[in-house]
């Protein structure tokens, strides 16, 4: 991908522009532009909300963009995993991880919620990939410690900070005693805290492949690390939120064309996703939270209020619909940069 591009780069004399930017072909992104107008008839359905609502989501190909209290520090419920999803990207990317290692469950890891590492029996022997595949698809709670376990919590939080962001924290393991002593803040966020911002950035940069750092270039490697990613995220369990009234068709046999992670508390609800759509890539990052509908009920009205929003942003900015092909290592962005007729 990144060598067809920096041909014609080279041929258009804009290689010293780019050169040393990680995926070169990311700085060609077009600049963020407000969609006042998508933004007013989203900020009126969300005022609807019987709760809180905090959203984010740009259109990679044409700089669109939209923000409903964007920066405001939130729960993250399970959607911290994929802060951890990403140091582990960045591990086996050093080589300091690899995907087919052996972690082990013991009798005493497991714990309640979401996932289904509890019921197994122990020890049981694992590789990290299936360990992180289990964090995602079933957003198993056991499963995120032992990768915690694997990378610890001060790495991870030292990767959010590479990574810029400034209100985005994970604070320790689930259902586990904290291991040193908390932030103040963390009885009000519980596991972790971002703003639908900055987990958009996380999101942004896994669907891009930016892997890089400031001054890196690219490695051969990263795509294969970023298709790993983007399997397990388009293959996540839980479809109820961004992905209820997009996905019109069975896409088991074809692929989904939404790459989410959600996040779910009684009165929580969120979700993060890539979706990628015809007129190009989206990512949408939506949180709700004092919801007054506690259920955990398919028609949990802060799930149908996720739904809806996604549903009018597509719908503005890819009125054809999604294509699943496009959603691979950095979303079709190297080869068509700037393609597409969103409306």
């Amino acid at each position: 991908m990144v060598n067809s591009l920096l041909r014609r780069l080279i041929c258009s004399g804009a290689i010293g522009i780019l050169m040393g930017q990680g995926m070169l072909w990311a700085a060609s992104l077009p600049k963020s532009k407000t969609d006042s107008s998508l933004e007013s008839k989203i900020a009126t359905i969300a005022a609807t909300h019987q709760g809180h609502v905090a959203l984010y989501a740009t259109q990679l190909n044409t700089g669109k963009t939209i923000a409903l209290d964007a920066d405001r520090p939130v729960q993250t419920a399970s959607v911290i995993k994929l802060a951890i999803l990403f140091e582990a990207m960045e591990q086996v990317r050093a080589g300091k991880a690899h995907w087919d290692e052996k972690l082990t469950l013991a009798k005493d890891d497991g714990v309640s919620g979401s996932g289904v590492l509890m019921f197994f029996d122990t020890p049981l022997t694992l590789t990290l990939k299936d360990v992180l595949t289990m964090m995602v698809i079933v957003s198993d709670n056991t499963a995120t410690n032992l990768a915690i376990d694997r990378f610890g919590v001060d790495t991870v939080n030292a990767r959010i900070a590479w990574l810029g962001l400034k209100d985005t924290h994970l604070y320790k393991k689930i259902g586990k005693p904290a291991s040193g002593p908390m932030p103040a803040d963390q009885p009000k966020f519980g596991l972790g805290k971002t703003t639908a911002r900055e987990m958009a950035t996380i999101m942004e940069r896994i669907g891009l492949c930016q892997l890089a750092g400031p001054g890196e270039s690219s490695r051969p490697g990263d795509a294969a690390i970023c298709q790993a990613a983007l399997t397990m995220l388009r293959n996540q369990f839980y479809r109820n939120t961004i992905p209820r009234y997009l996905e019109k068709l069975d896409s088991s046999e074809e692929g989904s064309g939404i790459a989410s992670k959600t996040g779910s508390l009684n009165a929580v609800r969120n979700d993060v996703a890539i979706v990628a759509g015809k007129s190009g890539p989206m990512v949408i990052s939506i949180f709700t939270y004092e919801n007054e509908d506690k259920s955990w009920t398919a028609d949990n009205e802060a799930e149908m209020m996720i739904a809806r929003l996604a549903k009018e942003i597509v719908e503005a900015w890819s009125p054809e619909g999604l294509d699943g092909k496009n959603l691979v290592p950095g979303l079709g962005l190297d080869s068509r940069s700037n393609v597409g007729s969103s409306k």
